[in-house]
């Protein structure tokens, strides 16, 4: 004990620390898991719904005068009524539909009700054959309680008699079936990835124990992550869908640290070190790079707060609790048992010995091959990755509907049936609402709403002082578009135009001029097309907060300015054929039919954007894990070419086994049947071998090879910026280092 060095940095200190304490830390780690886990099995409870809205737009505020002036909404309830025998205007057919529909007003959460027969049989609401009209509804409430209350009513309304079938369908009861699918999706996900990856991670350490010990600092990010988010709840909205990313990146991570630390503990304790010795060289070196890695993977993340969306935001907040909550457990709780088992961490079968020299590896001779040839290697695979990326140039934003859920469901039964007898998209009418305090007159009324009826794209405009088509006046007016202080108009969207030109259509209803001294305009395309806008309108700064944070901490990691460069690039690489893949698959539908899904000719951004910064905080993780490596041996060395082989030999088998546990994490959400989860399992899984494989094994060496000594060079100003800043390495663990 009297020859163990002083501790030099924070993370020795810890080490030796953890090294004395072992048991107390053990036994604490546990009392507090048992806490965390009583707050987090609550969490999932205080979550919320989300809808797909941008706070402080104009179809928001269209939104809140609906509610508030006219007790109504955007029909995000639709019955579908069909004849069994004749059509919508029989007697019998009539008496059976009003019934339905006075039931429906009747229920609770039910704020508004109309319908083809309330409306004195509105075309709009009728299909082309006359065999079924709509009763459309507005549920008060926001998306969990709306959807909790459609949840019940869609088996309740969904029914035959001999006189008519109801089927239900709408915007929230197709979110209610696939919050609902998406769950049962990830809960049977789980079941499977679980022991799935504890036999991958008994495969890679050869070692019940190490694996057992791997899996469980996952699985406590994840209870220790759910927690910290029920605990946000008191003062911020959390989307349900945010635990769904906590148990994957939880898992993932903790896979991913407890992997670093293991090895390096094992490296070690191979190199002759003592335990305590070895836990301290551990944190010394691995641990610096958790704590790194967890930085850059948490500034990926947290730069979805810069959007104006709760649902994006939830993901930040999880993505940087988890972060936080894998570095804790890889740094405290995994050192405490790895000082408690000691050598007993080492493979099984194996004496702890010299391990062999580090030329006779497989990854260093591919280096080697690469690095004699960088420019044909180098070539060959970007111009591989250039064509898995190309189909991205032609991705197209839309927006998601029923098509998300599998078919079957009876949610997306209907809307097909809505797609084939109806070509007019009444439930989704753009809401136009006077604003201001200046009434307009009826003969003012009468022109606005005709021009609008003119508008390419409008089927019908419905107003308090008539019905207009095609610029003319073809019925009399509805009293629901009118309160005691303002107006509004209902522009019915052909669903042809609507499906294929939302943009256009909500923007010229927007420009037409208007009598109202301010005008609002609403309704379910409008939002869409408003969310869409400003998510679009943010993804500029996203891009370069994510760029920018990032290229800053690799600098202080390297004190270079051409490896946080290549870096960066090569990152965004990785990114463009994981969209390169999602254009082709999600969009274009190649594959379609083996995965079980139906495309819809275009990707909504939302999932993109999380899976953007998911997959570039992942890729600069494993950046970092071997540039650390790398530079820890130019520093000793000097010779880059030997520090880039020596890296890549002692980064590489643990990037490739760390991408695998996740790649097979990821890639079991394929198996479900949203479409969401989906192109998350596949993207992510794509990304992540590409980046582990391709990019690591072949562009990396081969770059660092063409630039040489330059990959640490940085201008002499920056000097000393990285000398006070720099997330340097003490002697201490060079020295440890240089004794292997």
């Amino acid at each position: 004990m009297t020859d163990v060095p002083p501790s030099d940095t924070a993370l020795e200190r810890l080490g030796e620390a953890t090294y004395r304490r072992r048991w107390p830390v053990l036994i604490g780690s546990l009392l507090v898991l048992a806490g965390l886990v009583a707050v987090a099995a609550g969490a999932l409870s205080s979550f919320v719904l989300n809808r797909w809205e941008a706070v402080g737009s104009e179809s928001v505020a269209a939104q809140d005068v609906l509610r508030e002036e006219f007790a109504t909404g955007n029909s995000n309830l639709i019955l579908l009524v069909t004849a069994v025998d004749g059509d919508v205007d029989d007697a019998a057919v009539v008496q059976s539909a009003t019934a339905v529909a006075d039931e429906l007003a009747r229920e609770g959460a039910v704020g508004d009700v109309w319908s083809y027969w309330s409306l004195g049989g509105d075309v709009t609401l009728r299909s082309d054959d006359g065999a079924s009209a709509l009763v459309l509804a507005h549920v008060t409430g926001d998306a969990t309680a709306a959807r909790a209350a459609i949840a019940e009513y869609i088996p309740d309304y969904t029914r035959a008699d001999a006189t008519v079938t109801v089927q239900v369908a709408g915007s929230e009861a197709a979110s209610t079936q696939i919050s609902a699918q998406a769950t049962q999706d990830f809960v049977r996900a789980e079941l499977i990835i679980i022991p799935l990856m504890l036999v991958l991670l008994v495969f890679i350490y050869r070692r019940v124990s190490s694996a057992l010990l791997t899996l469980g600092v996952g699985l406590f990010s994840v209870i220790a992550t759910l927690a910290g988010l029920r605990a946000l709840t008191a003062v911020v909205e959390i989307a349900s869908f945010a635990s769904n990313i906590v148990l994957v990146m939880g898992i993932g991570l903790g896979v991913d640290y407890s992997l670093f630390v293991i090895s390096r503990f094992r490296e070690a304790l191979a190199r002759g070190a003592t335990v305590r010795l070895a836990l301290r060289e551990t944190l010394n070196t691995a641990g610096r790079t958790v704590v790194f890695s967890g930085l850059t993977v948490a500034a990926s993340v947290a730069v979805l707060l810069a959007l104006p969306f709760p649902f994006l935001r939830s993901f930040a907040y999880a993505g940087v609790l988890t972060v936080i909550t894998a570095a804790v457990g890889a740094l405290v709780i995994l050192p405490a048992a790895l000082a408690v088992l000691g050598e007993r961490m080492t493979r099984r079968g194996i004496t702890v010995s010299p391990p062999k020299p580090i030329e006779q590896g497989r990854w260093y001779r591919l280096g080697q091959r690469v690095m004699s040839r960088p420019v044909i290697w180098g070539g060959v695979a970007l111009l591989a990755l250039a064509t898995l990326a190309a189909p991205a140039l032609g991705v197209q934003i839309g927006v998601p509907d029923d098509r998300v859920l599998a078919q079957g469901s009876s949610v997306r039964a209907t809307y097909e049936q809505l797609r084939t007898d109806f070509r007019t998209e009444a439930n989704d009418a753009l809401q136009v609402i006077e604003a201001g305090a200046a009434a307009p007159t009826g003969a003012e009324m009468e022109a606005y709403a005709a021009a609008m009826s003119r508008i390419a794209g409008i089927a019908q405009v419905n107003s308090s002082v008539g019905v207009f088509v095609d610029g003319a006046r073809v019925g009399d007016g509805d009293e629901r578009l009118e309160s005691t202080s303002r107006q509004r108009l209902e522009a019915i969207p052909v669903r042809a135009d609507l499906d294929d030109d939302a943009d256009r259509i909500v923007g010229e209803v927007r420009s037409l001029e208007s009598p109202f001294e301010e005008t609002l305009v609403g309704g379910y395309p409008a939002q869409l097309v408003d969310f869409r806008a400003a998510l679009l309108e943010r993804l500029p700064l996203i891009a370069v907060l994510i760029l920018l944070v990032t290229f800053v901490l690799l600098f202080l990691l390297t004190g270079s300015l051409l490896i946080p460069l290549k870096a960066t690039v090569l990152n965004l690489l990785s990114i463009g054929v994981m969209f390169g893949v999602l254009t082709a698959v999600f969009q274009n539908g190649f594959l379609a039919d083996v995965i079980g899904f139906t495309p819809v000719g275009t990707l909504d951004p939302a999932f993109p954007i999380l899976m953007f910064c998911v997959v570039y905080g992942l890729s600069m993780d494993y950046e970092v894990f071997m540039v650390s490596r790398i530079r820890e041996e130019y520093e000793r060395t000097g010779d880059n070419d030997r520090a880039v082989l020596a890296g890549l030999q002692r980064s590489a088998p643990l990037i490739t086994a760390a991408a695998l546990t996740l790649a097979v994490s990821f890639g079991v959400y394929a198996t479900g049947s949203v479409m969401y989860l989906q192109m998350i399992g596949i993207g992510v899984a794509v990304a992540i071998v590409i980046d582990a494989t391709v990019i690591r094994g072949i562009l990396v060496p081969a770059l660092m090879r063409l630039a040489g000594d330059a990959n640490w060079w940085a201008p002499a100003s920056l000097t000393p910026v990285f000398r006070r800043f720099g997330l340097r390495e003490e002697e201490s663990a060079a020295a440890a280092a240089s004794q292997g």
